[in-house]
């Protein structure tokens, strides 16, 4: 009888030790739109107020009103994330042509190096089960996808949903179930016409995640990354059409849909005092679509450029019970802040051996304070801007060429400023200043001979000096492109049907990048 009871109470020990391992290891999920602008949800000032669920959420946690990626594009700003690292050091850039942001097209031949460290992949090593839903766009050949990065499950693409091809000249995009392709796009998985129930697909795989790793009391990181707003434009039939601002609002309306229910299921089954959230976007809205794209408010241009549009983004955290309701965050973030945040709320070290450019939030969620810190605006492998404090500085301007202007496409549709908008690639010398704070459209430079210029000035050059001097550029991976790299045949094509095409010959090739 002794023995019998000593292994009940060791089991009930263990069970217990499970239990609280559970509860007090905090699980995450990251929302991470495609092409949200500053200015797209309501708690931002959009007027037709379409956005009631993340509103809410903002409300119940904390707004940050100066929250950057790391890049104007998609590809490097989602490196940056997942490493905490500039894309200057992870190697998500391209040396082919001077200041030309580059991404991950299916015929790109590079993707996320073997050398770098994701979050996923730390997060895996104290036993949390990681799952990515929507977008990838970290390289679409199979040594690139995320399962060999970290994670444990996958729904979604690695590329864009571009199309629909014809599967001779360019095969139709494929979506994946973990490490096998499920279907293509357009084929499988619809779009027509702008209809689609990828978003409610989506929205269905995290919350079957969700419940999943709370019946099994195990941690999770939960990655949702739709692209239902990134150019062309899709929504379900429930949401078509009931947004004043068309298409795409009603693609925001059904993504802020999405995330309530997420929410919701959360509070539900008792994960939400658990549960860090954070909601934000990989890069300014592409204004260059007009009324097809969002809004980035007060801020100048939008995707593709280094001015506020381009790289400031709506950024929301919510943790009820940890992170206060109704407060608003004025500290400069960064998407790269993520990696190091997350890891601090987890009591994980990151990596010593390389430089990593995000800071903890941890401070700011719980307590909201501030820290100054200067924040590099690059475009491809050049430094464009610095912001420190409430000054940004630009070494470098332009938008796009007036090449590419004259032919219908325009970062900046209604707005011209002299000087600094401008579509040949504008050196600075001395730079142009801008207090960012009360001149969040970059609209007044500070005169050169101010004192308030030269204060400022000097402090950014310091910070641009001791940022130059450790820089250690990783490997480009966005230099070379090749035809037969594409969704050919990517694993499990044979699964289901002929969807399974011969690649052509391999002759790789600079990728050409015009903006």
């Amino acid at each position: 009888m002794y023995y019998y009871n000593t292994w009940v109470v060791l089991i009930f020990v263990v069970l217990k030790a499970k239990e609280g391992y559970a509860k007090e290891t905090p699980n995450v999920i990251v929302m991470l739109m495609d092409d949200m602008g500053w200015g797209d949800l309501g708690v931002y000032g959009e007027p037709n107020k379409e956005t009631p669920n993340l509103d809410r959420m903002a409300s119940e946690g904390m707004l940050f009103t100066d929250f950057y990626s790391a890049n104007p594009l998609c590809s490097p700003s989602r490196a940056a994330m997942m490493t905490g690292r500039l894309p200057i050091r992870n190697g998500f850039y391209s040396t082919n042509a001077h200041a030309r942001n580059a991404y991950t097209p299916q015929n790109i031949v590079g993707g996320i190096p073997d050398s770098e460290i994701l979050l996923p992949e730390l997060l895996k090593q104290t036993g949390y089960r990681n799952k990515i839903v929507g977008k990838w766009h970290l390289g679409q050949q199979p040594q690139y996808h995320p399962l060999k990065h970290g994670f444990d499950e996958w729904f979604g693409s690695p590329n864009c949903h571009f199309g629909p091809y014809n599967d001779i000249g360019t095969p139709n995009i494929p979506v994946y179930r973990d490490a096998l392709m499920a279907g293509r796009y357009y084929e499988d998985f619809k779009i027509d016409h702008g209809l689609s129930n990828l978003t409610m697909l989506y929205l269905d795989e995290a919350v079957q995640f969700i419940e999943q790793q709370y019946s099994k009391k195990q941690p999770f990181y939960l990655y949702w990354a739709p692209d239902a707003t990134h150019g062309p434009l899709y929504v379900s039939e429930k949401f078509y059409n009931t947004s004043r601002r068309g298409l795409y609002g009603d693609a925001v309306r059904e993504l802020d849909y999405a995330v309530g229910e997420i929410l919701k299921t959360l509070v539900k089954i008792g994960l939400d005092k658990n549960t860090f959230v954070f909601f934000t976007s990989d890069n300014g809205a592409a204004t260059y679509a007009k009324t097809a794209g969002g809004s980035n408010g007060p801020l100048l241009c939008g995707k593709e450029t280094t001015f506020e549009g381009g790289m400031r983004e709506p950024a929301i955290a919510w943790w009820p019970g940890k992170i206060s309701p109704g407060q608003i965050s004025h500290q400069v973030g960064s998407l790269m802040d993520l990696f190091t945040t997350v890891l601090d709320l987890v009591n994980i070290k990151p990596p010593s051996d390389r430089s990593i450019d995000g800071i903890s939030l941890k401070d700011t969620l719980f307590q909201n304070t501030e820290v100054q810190r200067p924040l590099f605006y690059y475009r491809g492998n050049t430094l464009m801007a610095v912001r420190l404090g409430h000054y940004k500085a630009h070494l470098w301007t332009w938008t796009n060429s007036l090449q590419e202007f004259n032919r219908g496409t325009d970062f900046c549709p209604g707005e011209e400023i002299k000087n600094v908008t401008t579509h040949d690639q504008v050196e600075h010398d001395p730079p142009l200043l801008f207090h960012i704070t009360r001149d969040p459209g970059e609209k007044y430079f500070i005169k050169f001979n101010t004192e308030e210029y030269r204060r400022a000035i000097l402090d950014i050059q310091s910070a641009v000096a001791t940022h130059m001097k450790n820089l250690v550029p990783g490997t480009p991976q966005l230099n070379m492109c090749d035809s037969a790299v594409m969704n050919w045949a990517p694993p499990g094509c044979d699964k289901g049907g002929n969807k399974c095409y011969t690649p052509p010959v391999s002759k790789p090739y600079k990728c050409t990048w015009v903006h």
